[in-house]
């Protein structure tokens, strides 16, 4: 995609979550994650590439000891909808006995969280959690619910903070959804 089309669909765009509200969700979690798992030493897992900006801003607001790696792991590609899973990059540190906190942008179908958290359970791990910084909401059951959770969005097509449209755009401070879509 051109700048130009990438600012065009920006441009157009309906703003769903404000830079303001985002960094509010963000300050809620972090200490709804605290409360939670100060005393755990848990690792803490990134999903790459769209838990960038929620995990970066999330991090330095744990205020505990903790382990972070991170998982590449994607239904997506460059499409818009989700297809078979692909295990990119799998974590270095072992989660056999740990506690992990699993941190992605959002939970859309559920389909990729659930199947994560099945793959670390099986390797060992003796809790596995999940923050998202975004639930979005479909109108119907999904196979997990997040731990923590951030904002929740309508069913629309959205992105920023993380999220792309056709690959642009994660680095937007707030949340944005497609317009018409």
């Amino acid at each position: 995609m051109s700048p130009q089309e990438a600012q065009k669909i920006l441009d157009e765009a309906d703003l769903l979550c404000s830079a303001e509200k985002s960094a509010l969700a963000v300050r809620r979690v972090a200490a709804e994650i605290t409360a939670r798992l100060a005393d755990a030493n848990p690792l803490v897992l990134a999903v790459m590439g769209g838990a960038v900006v929620f995990t970066g801003q999330l991090l330095p607001q744990l205020a505990f000891p903790l382990d972070f790696d991170y998982l590449h792991v994607t239904r997506y590609g460059d499409v818009t909808t989700g297809g078979q899973l692909a295990w990119i990059v799998e974590p270095r540190t072992p989660v056999a006995d740990r506690v992990v906190l699993v941190v992605d942008d959002i939970l859309d179908e559920g389909v990729t969280m659930a199947e994560i958290a099945r793959r670390l359970r099986a390797q060992g791990a003796t809790d596995v959690l999940s923050a998202v910084f975004a639930d979005k909401n479909l109108g119907h059951g999904k196979p997990i619910a997040a731990d923590f959770v951030g904002v929740h969005l309508p069913n629309r097509y959205v992105f920023g903070y993380g999220m792309d449209v056709r690959g642009a755009w994660r680095n937007l401070p707030a949340v944005y959804a497609v317009k018409g879509l």
